[in-house]
């Protein structure tokens, strides 16, 4: 892994909240481009070290934001008000990753609940990004929760929207990595709590943006694993398909749900870094 300087960043929101973000970047060469990264459901922005340092090799930094109700960012855990609230707060997040590399290609990176909220903002807001990176994106669960749950939870959406229920994800679920299993379990900003606001706003939107795809003016790269029970493979490749506009989907073979952590992890890294470079190489020329 490439050494890597980090240190945080508080980013003022349009309502006042500041959510805490984690900047890293390379501490011994010049930045190539800059990754504004969205992370998924009870993480935070401060457990992609290790993707940053082998993206800090190349040259790219990232500014990688707890979302509301994650990490060190305040609100009820588990809980935003909807995904429009964290699709504008992404929208100035990268307006501040913009600001601190002016005139450098910046990229939108989301991770499951992150991709949903990255997607969003990419089709609602249409920011100026030089590409756009979905992996595993929440668009659809990949399962059917139990009924009784989901009609427990339409009405407590109505009436205590912000209450939060456990989501009962285990580590298998997400990734095979030993190492990983055991930095989780150390993690004390990690949670297994979601709102029946924000699982319901995470629902519709995704349906949503399925169905908006067309529209998608960025380059797209979206990876996801066939091996995933958490989010779907299948509206991940439906999506793709409905992309008029450059997309590359790649379907990686048994990887699960967390790819820059699960056995696929060089092969995940490496197409990214691809594409990546690709794109920076082609704005470069066309500066």
């Amino acid at each position: 892994m490439q050494a890597i300087q980090l240190d945080t960043i508080k980013l003022a929101m349009s309502d006042g909240i500041e959510l805490h973000a984690t900047h890293y970047s390379p501490a011994d060469r010049e930045v190539a481009g800059a990754i504004c990264l969205l992370h998924g459901m009870g993480e935070h922005g401060g457990r992609y070290e290790e993707l940053a340092g082998r993206l800090a090799g190349q040259g790219y930094a990232i500014l990688a934001p707890d979302q509301r109700g994650h990490g060190r960012t305040p609100g009820k855990r588990g809980h935003a008000e909807s995904v429009l609230r964290l699709a504008e707060d992404a929208a100035r997040t990268i307006e501040y990753t913009q600001a601190i590399y002016e005139g450098l290609p910046v990229f939108l990176y989301g991770h499951s609940m992150g991709g949903n909220v990255a997607l969003s903002c990419a089709l609602r807001y249409r920011p100026a990004i030089t590409g756009l990176v979905l992996s595993s994106p929440w668009l659809k669960l990949g399962f059917d929760p139990p009924r009784h749950k989901v009609m427990l939870g339409q009405v407590l959406a109505r009436l205590l929207p912000s209450l939060t229920l456990a989501t009962q994800l285990e580590a298998g679920a997400l990734y095979r990595n030993d190492n990983q299993i055991k930095k989780d379990w150390e993690d004390k900003l990690l949670h297994n709590r979601i709102s029946a606001a924000l699982y319901f706003s995470l629902t519709e939107e995704g349906r949503r943006s399925i169905s908006y795809m067309a529209d998608l003016k960025v380059p797209l790269l979206h990876l996801h694993g066939t091996a995933d029970t958490v989010t779907s493979y299948a509206a991940s490749r439906e999506a793709a398909e409905r992309v008029k506009g450059e997309c590359q989907f790649v379907a990686l073979e048994g990887g699960f749900h967390e790819l820059h952590h699960d056995r696929e992890k060089e092969r995940f890294t490496s197409i990214l870094i691809e594409w990546l470079n690709r794109l920076v190489q082609l704005t470069n020329r066309a500066g």
